[in-house]
């Protein structure tokens, strides 16, 4: 089963996507994750959406993939010169069962951001249950 969420973020913010259970025996796993700027045919600039499993203190506009906790990147860039361009690079073989936290940081200041996530919904075990949640505490921490 796939489940969706949508949502629009300003410049400087984050979302939180509640997904945690009572007893953690269900997982995700990210299948997609698009962004597009809200204005996309009127304003030039770069915009980046990153997912986390933890909320972020600070929201910056640079990757890090030695970032325990990070599950996702988006990069939309709309310019008058160039056609709309878009990468999204999805670590899709993790797995968790907590709340995800998508973060948002624009070069072009004020223009919010649309966001699209896919997560493939999975039944875990009650070893696999536990392994996950300890993972995602884990990752709380570093």
């Amino acid at each position: 089963m796939i489940k969706t969420f949508r949502g629009i973020l300003a410049d400087g913010t984050e979302d939180r996507i509640r997904l945690s259970t009572i007893k953690g025996k269900v997982g995700y796993r990210i299948v997609k994750f698009q962004i597009i700027s809200s204005v996309p045919l009127t304003a030039s600039g770069e915009q980046m959406a990153k997912i986390f499993l933890t909320s972020q203190s600070s929201i910056t506009n640079t990757v890090d993939f030695s970032e325990s906790d990070l599950l996702g990147v988006a990069l939309f860039i709309h310019n008058d010169n160039y056609s709309n361009t878009q990468t999204h690079i999805i670590f899709d073989t993790e797995v968790f069962n907590q709340d995800i936290y998508i973060s948002y940081a624009s070069d072009a200041g004020s223009n919010p951001c649309n966001y699209y996530i896919e997560l493939e919904v999975i039944s875990l075990t009650d070893m696999g249950a536990e392994y996950t949640t300890l993972k995602d505490i884990r990752s709380e921490k570093q």
